[in-house]
Formats: C-alpha cells, structure tokens, sequence
C-alpha cells in the first residue's frame, strides 16, 4: 500500500494549522482506497502557540502525525530538510502551512507519480500577493535560471511530490545554506511541471522578511552557480583592458604636452571607480568562502530538539 509523507514546515502558523490540517485530511478523500498518509509537521523555532496547534492535531490523528519540534528557528529549507529526515513515505510532498498552495492538486502529483515519474512540481505561474513580492520574485526566478538551474519550471516552485529515491539522495549532500528544494532540480531527473495561480494568504501574517528573501537570493547563487565569480574575472578583464588603454593615452599626452597640470578629479574617479570593484569582488569571494568554511565544520542544517 504506497504511502504519502506530507511535510509541512511551520513557522509562527498558530492560526494556519487548523484550517490546513482539516483540509489536508479532507483531501485524502480524493485519493484512491489504498492510499496512507503520513504527516511531518516541522516547528521551526516558533515562539507563538505553534507547537501546540500540532499537538492536537497529533491528538485527533496519532498514528499518522509526527512532529519535528527544532531547536530553534533555522529557516523554512532546513525544516524541510528535517522533514525529509523523518520521512518515511514512498513519495514525499512539500507544502506550505498558510494555504496558499492548493492541496487538491496534489491529487495530480500523485497520478503522475505512479505512472513512473520521480518529481511533480507545482509552478507559480501567477500569484496574489503584493507588487513588491511578485517583482522580486519574478526577478529571483529569472536569474536562478539564467545563470543557475536552467531546467528550473518558469515561476519557480516551493510546492512539489518527489519520490523517496530522491528523498534520500538530498539527505546525502546534506548541504547547508541552500535551497532544499532547488536541490531536487539540480539531481537532474525529468519532471513533470503543474502550473497554477498561488492565492493571497487568507490567514495570519507572513514572516517571509525582506533580510530571509536576500539571503535566499545569495545562497542560491553560491550553492548552484559560479556566475558572480565569472563576473568578478570578466569585470576586471574589462578594467584592466580600459585601465592600460587610459596609461597609454596618459603617457602619450604628457609627453606631447597636452596635460600640463596632473588632474585630481580624474584620479580620484578612478581610485574611487576601482576601490568599489575591489570591495564587491571581495565581499562576492568572502560569500563562497564563507560557506566553505561552514561545510568544512560539519555542523548540521538544524538540530531536533524533541520529537513528537
């Protein structure tokens, strides 16, 4: 009998959990008869009433809830990666606490899963949230794929089923400061891609800030991409091309006479224009330098404080 595990990372969702739970169970109902569920709740490190919204859940469902309580708050792919860890379906679906991503079509996932194909992803197409979430966004998305994960779905996803064969093979990297789920992607498999519209969040408040959104950005361009690197050694090319092509010109105008007095402006433009590339390419190196370290020290993505 083949058995789903739902991982569900939580965070700050007190008021999501019991509108979501009660769709989830409803939506085994559109399953067929021989279909088991399992669900992995992860906490991340909420401080409001999370943990025990979880609990009764676990109290209405016991043989099929398991909660990850974390020791702290280590970010919505961690948890996800914790979730995997605990996971003992034949495929695997992660979704999001807030209801945003429809869990009927999960249905779907789950059909093609059974014809054969290892990961079914859910891309945004379109979404309800605000101007500055959906350009930002849509930029992220556009240059992941650009200079990252060209096989990324247009929209990107955060919704997906993938088989259990994938499950493990992500627990392996057991990689740090990346994005879990793009990590599923970067295995290569084909896919299988559902577009669909992903609707305002209708209850509680989103804790996506604007600092997690641009350490996302970074980790996903250091774990899958070596393109600001190449850009740092192209820029300075380019520099050092124009750099020598100003020398040339300024030895030869001083020889014939045409400056007379060094110009301060001119120098100072320079330094300046110079000084900022140095600090970008430096700040660009210390990032992947910085998450060598970390991979070097071995220390784990989260750590599991009880489990439930």
């Amino acid at each position: 009998m083949p058995k789903i595990s739902v991982i569900v990372p939580c965070y700050f969702n007190e008021l999501n959990i019991p509108y979501t739970t009660a769709e989830l169970i409803n939506n085994e109902k559109k399953f067929p008869a021989a279909t088991s569920f399992e669900y992995v709740m992860v906490d991340d490190g909420s401080k409001d009433g999370t943990l025990d919204a979880l609990k009764s859940f676990k109290q209405k469902y016991p043989d099929k809830v398991t909660i990850v309580k974390l020791s702290g708050n280590f970010g919505s792919y961690n948890a996800i990666q914790a979730g995997m860890k605990y996971a003992q379906g034949d495929c695997n679906v992660v979704i999001a606490a807030d209801l945003q991503d429809p869990p009927e079509l999960m249905v779907k996932m789950y059909e093609y899963w059974q014809k054969g194909v290892k990961l079914v992803v859910a891309n945004r197409n379109d979404r309800e949230d605000s101007l500055t979430s959906r350009i930002f966004a849509q930029q992220y998305q556009k240059l992941i794929r650009k200079y990252a994960l060209p096989n990324l779905p247009k929209g990107g996803f955060d919704y997906c089923l993938f088989d259990k064969q994938l499950r493990e093979e992500v627990i392996a990297l057991n990689e740090n400061n990346t994005n879990s789920l793009y990590l599923l992607m970067w295995l290569k498999y084909d896919y299988v891609s559902i577009p669909y519209t992903r609707v305002a969040r209708k209850v509680g408040k989103s804790r996506w800030t604007l600092k997690k959104k641009i350490k996302l950005f970074i980790d996903s361009f250091v774990s899958f991409s070596y393109a600001p690197l190449r850009l740092i050694t192209v820029s300075g090319l380019i520099l050092g091309a124009l750099s020598f092509s100003y020398a040339i010109y300024v030895l030869f105008a001083r020889l014939t006479g045409m400056i007379q007095l060094e110009g301060w402006t001119t120098m100072m433009v320079v330094f300046l224009l110079v000084a900022a590339f140095q600090m970008i390419s430096i700040g660009i190196i210390g990032e992947y330098l910085w998450r060598n370290l970390e991979a070097s020290r071995k220390r784990p993505a989260f750590i599991v404080d009880e489990l439930i």
